[in-house]
C-alpha cells in the first residue's frame, strides 16, 4: 500500500556568530581579552623575569572589570542582547577572574604542592559559581528581568586578591620573600597567602550568602 510521501523539512539556517553580536558582546570579548592578556603577560614574566610583565598583568585586571560592568549597562541602555550574551559573559569571567588570578599568584610565587591545590579549587568553585548562575538567574530576577541578587560572592570579587598580591610586588615580597613565608608539610608546601584562594572560592559557592547585585 503506498504511503504518503514525507513532508519535506524545512533546510536549518545557518547560524551566524558575527551577525547576533551587538556592541555589548563586543565589550565582554574585550573582558576575556583583558583576562587572558594578564595570563599571558605572568607567563612572560616567568620566562624572562621581567617584573614589568607582572605589571602589565595586574594593570589589565581593572581593564576587565570595567569591561564587565559595562556591557552589561550597554545591553540595558541599548535594548539589545544577543542570544550569546550570557554564555560570553561567563567565559570571560572565568578566564579574568578565575584563571588570571590563579595565573598570576602562581608567577609571584604560590608554586607549591599545596599551592597549586588550593589554586585549581579555586577556579573550580568559580567555574561552578557561574554554571549555577545561569541556571537560576531567571527565577532570581524581578520582574525586569534584572537579578535582584547573587548567591555566593560574584567572581570578579577575586580582584581583592589581585589587590593583596599586586601589594605584594609593590613591597617586594614575591618568590621566596612571599609574605606569610612557607609551611613545609612533609613533601608538601603551602604559601599560607594561598589560604585565600580558598576562602574566596569557598564564598562563590556558599548557599547562605545573598549579595545585593547593585
Amino acid at each position: 500500500m503506498p504511503t504518503e510521501p514525507s513532508r519535506a523539512r524545512r533546510p536549518r539556517r545557518h547560524f551566524s556568530m558575527i551577525r547576533t553580536f551587538v556592541l555589548a558582546d563586543f565589550v565582554t570579548l574585550g573582558n576575556g581579552f583583558a583576562g587572558a592578556g594578564a595570563i599571558l603577560s605572568s607567563m612572560q614574566y616567568l620566562a624572562s623575569g621581567d617584573v614589568g610583565w607582572l605589571w602589565v598583568a595586574f594593570g589589565l585586571m581593572p581593564v576587565a572589570l570595567v569591561m564587565d560592568v559595562m556591557d552589561g549597562r550597554i545591553a540595558r541602555w541599548r535594548f539589545k542582547k544577543s542570544p550569546l550574551g550570557a554564555d560570553l559573559d561567563s567565559l570571560a569571567d572565568v578566564i579574568s577572574f578565575g584563571m588570571a588570578p590563579a595565573a598570576l599568584a602562581f608567577a609571584v610565587g604560590m608554586r607549591g604542592s599545596l599551592d597549586v591545590a588550593a589554586l585549581l579549587y579555586f577556579v573550580a568553585c568559580g567555574i561552578s559559581r557561574l554554571a549555577r548562575f545561569n541556571v537560576t538567574s531567571t527565577d532570581l530576577s524581578d520582574e525586569t528581568g534584572k537579578v535582584k541578587y547573587f548567591e555566593g560572592t560574584p567572581i570578579p570579587t577575586s580582584l581583592a586578591l589581585v589587590m593583596v598580591m599586586a601589594a605584594a610586588l609593590w613591597a617586594g615580597r614575591i618568590g621566596p620573600d612571599l609574605w606569610g613565608g612557607v609551611w613545609h608539610l612533609g613533601p608538601l608546601v603551602l604559601h599560607p597567602l594561598a589560604l585565600m584562594f580558598v576562602a574566596s572560592g569557598s564564598a562563590m559557592i556558599s548557599k547562605t550568602l545573598r549579595i545585593p547585585k547593585i
